[in-house]
């Protein structure tokens, strides 16, 4: 495939671009002018882009990046080992926003202009999936550009009974008592 060759998919553009970049048709014809722009009645206001889709209210902006194929936020079992963490850093799912990147994959820019976490925990995720120019190792709290990030193993590794997970959920909870001060 050469350069020239490259398909953007839709998502990808608007994602590059946001909404100032202009696509021409695939196939433009040859000696074809360029049709006029329809006018758009004085009522119709503009098309506002969509953000993401997020499970709670974000109430103190805690962004909790997941990814988990099938599911449109998190699996039961993730979601209540999820609810058990946060009760225990004496929140609940009101006070964050879940975010599955399986679904919508997650540019950390238009997620933080949306959102304005203070805190992003990834689950499963590696920092630079979702466009942060640094990398990180897991539980390791990473301070960046006015916001604070955690990475730690999918919430599927971390829900077993397993002496792996055990040893998982409680290097999970050295951080979090230290990022929410519990």
């Amino acid at each position: 495939m050469s350069i020239n060759n490259i398909v953007l998919s839709d998502l990808l553009v608007r994602e590059l671009y946001g909404n100032t970049a202009l696509v021409p048709p695939t196939n433009p014809p040859v000696a074809a002018k360029p049709a006029p722009i329809p006018s758009q009645p004085a009522s119709a206001a503009p098309a506002e882009p969509q953000g993401y889709k997020f499970l709670g209210k974000n109430n103190r902006g805690i962004a909790i990046i997941v990814d988990t194929p099938g599911a449109a936020f998190l699996p039961d079992p993730q979601l209540e080992f999820l609810t058990k963490i946060l009760e225990a850093c004496r929140m609940n799912i009101g006070d964050v926003a879940i975010v599955n990147h399986h679904t919508a994959p997650v540019a950390i820019a238009a997620l933080r202009q949306q959102l304005q976490p203070q805190n992003v925990l990834l689950f499963g995720i590696e920092p630079t999936a979702i466009r942060l120019p640094i990398n990180f190792p897991e539980f390791k709290i990473q301070p960046y550009d006015q916001c604070t990030y955690l990475s730690a193993p999918p919430l599927q590794q971390l829900v077993a009974n397993t002496p792996d997970a055990k040893l998982l959920k409680s290097k999970l909870w050295v951080c979090l008592k230290t990022l929410f001060d519990v």
